[in-house]
């Protein structure tokens, strides 16, 4: 085989790949998880409904959400955050990586209740992944300051591959085993590890993983089941609750 024809058939075989990574994401167009249309001004931030009334329910809750990334990228990818209420509080506590908040050197990290805990993200309802209640949520609770304290990206923010609102996200969960949170397949730059490190533990703690900066990579866990991370796309199978992971698209069938 010459030189020529090696080239021609890795770039074949690149180009198949890659048609086939953006199934997932033109698929989830066409049915409307994600539109490039819209303007984030006008978009709406209401209360989906999911979290507890503090007015009527005291205990101490930590939920974690999922929201599709506004416009196209909501074709690719997730957002995620944490909110937490402590016993007795009135209010929640969101705890999210928000890019625009970078400049002029200030911190990604907003901590804030001035937003709903379960709002729409820029139109997009949001998705419970995990939902703690009394001791449960409050050992979580007292974790989450010297975690947030040691996430190391507080001024750095890269939508693709990370580190982005999912790399905070996740990282919280490897710091705080309480949480045993799974991250959402399509939650892209969960994958970019701590560190700068080559392996780590999955965020829910029940494996492994390996990852090149969240470009490329593979893990497997009793939560997360198998997948393979190209270009930040996920692809895979869960086991444990029977479902494939697609690009674009999470779990099939089912969300999450």
């Amino acid at each position: 085989m010459t030189v020529l024809h090696a080239a021609a058939r890795v770039t074949q075989w690149s180009l198949l790949l890659l048609a086939v990574l953006l199934t997932g994401p033109l698929l989830a167009l066409a049915l409307g998880k994600a539109s490039v249309r819209g303007d984030w001004q006008a978009a709406t931030h209401r209360s989906a409904g999911l979290a507890p009334d503090p007015a009527g329910y005291p205990d101490a809750v930590v939920q974690v959400y999922a929201g599709r990334a506004f416009g196209w990228r909501g074709a690719f990818s997730d957002h995620t955050w944490l909110v937490a209420k402590e016993a007795g509080a009135m209010r929640y506590q969101r705890y999210e990586v928000i890019g625009w908040y970078g400049g002029s050197g200030r911190s990604v990290v907003s901590v804030s209740s001035s937003r709903a805990p379960d709002a729409e993200w820029y139109g997009a309802r949001p998705r419970l992944l995990r939902d703690l209640r009394g001791a449960d949520a409050q050992a979580v609770i007292d974790a989450l300051a010297p975690a947030i304290e040691r996430y190391e990206h507080g001024r750095r923010y890269r939508a693709w591959p990370g580190p982005n609102s999912n790399t905070f996200v996740a990282d919280l969960a490897r710091m705080i085993p309480a949480l045993h949170l799974t991250m959402p397949s399509t939650a892209i730059g969960k994958d970019f590890l701590p560190g700068g490190a080559l392996v780590a533990r999955t965020p829910s703690g029940t494996g492994w993983q390996v990852s090149l900066f969240g470009l490329v990579g593979i893990a497997t866990g009793v939560d997360e089941g198998l997948e393979v991370n190209v270009l930040g796309l996920v692809t895979g199978i869960d086991v444990r609750r029977p479902a494939l992971k697609l690009p674009g698209l999470g779990r099939v069938p089912g969300d999450g």
